[in-house]
């Protein structure tokens, strides 16, 4: 069975969902018949490479919030995130586009490292005093993963390399529906949406790997879909993150 991921590094309920989704696949009986495939999600194309701002600043424009409400926001993000075993810095980290580190993933996914890639860039985004939106960063993160140097500096220097995988993924996302990440797609059969409970997760699994219709969400996605009460999620119409 394939599970899909559609997500981005900027979304902390992406961060915090895979390691929900792991949880739930590992309660699960068959796991090791599991294929997981993450998808690139962009939830700010439109923002210029190499444009960073402060999160704290971001979240406060974006939603119209003062900067104490937007620090109750990381607040409240960063209570889950511990509650996962993961780190989360809620001060000093920044904002910006991920093309480039989807389409580094796109590499990585080829040299069957691309959840070694995964990890390092959500950790280095959230929890290190690391920006994801520096070349070198991105290098550096390349390696540890298990990336050739040259090849992930080549791919870095060529704006097209990859682009087409990440573009289709992105129009694939769009084709089954999704507004917002986490998105989970299962044997291209069934959706669940959100960074969920890990029991909501193996329970998903259960059913697609008996071929049951999971619970359909609301306003369709183009597959029957779980959408779990109350789930988190980061949406590119500026809700939930």
């Amino acid at each position: 069975m394939r599970v899909e991921i559609w997500s981005d590094i900027a979304c902390p309920w992406c961060y915090i969902g895979k390691a929900r989704f792991e949880k739930g696949l590992a309660a699960f009986a068959h796991r090791d018949d599991v294929e997981v495939v993450h998808r690139s999600f962009e939830l700010d194309p439109n923002s210029a490479k190499g444009d960073t701002a402060p999160v704290l600043e971001m979240l406060a424009a974006k939603y119209g919030r003062t900067l104490d409400e937007a620090r109750a926001m990381e607040a409240h993000v960063a209570s889950n995130a511990h509650d996962e075993g993961l780190g989360y810095r809620t001060e000093g980290r920044d904002h910006g586009n991920t093309f480039d580190i989807h389409r580094l993933l796109h590499l990585a996914k080829e040299r069957g490292r691309q959840n070694e890639l995964l990890d390092l860039a959500y950790r280095a985004n959230f929890a290190e005093e690391r920006s994801v939106f520096e070349p070198a960063t991105l290098v550096a993160l390349g390696v540890e993963a298990g990336l050739d140097e040259a090849e992930v500096r080549a791919v870095l220097a060529d704006d097209s390399a990859y682009a087409d995988a990440v573009r289709a993924d992105e129009r694939e996302a769009a084709e089954l529906g999704a507004n917002g990440v986490p998105f989970f797609v299962l044997d291209r059969k069934y959706g669940v949406s959100g960074g969920q409970p890990a029991e909501v997760f193996t329970r998903a699994l259960e059913q697609a790997w008996q071929g049951r219709a999971l619970q359909p969400l609301g306003g369709g996605t183009g597959a029957d879909a779980e959408t779990g009460a109350g789930a988190d999620a980061c949406g590119v119409d500026g809700k939930g993150c």
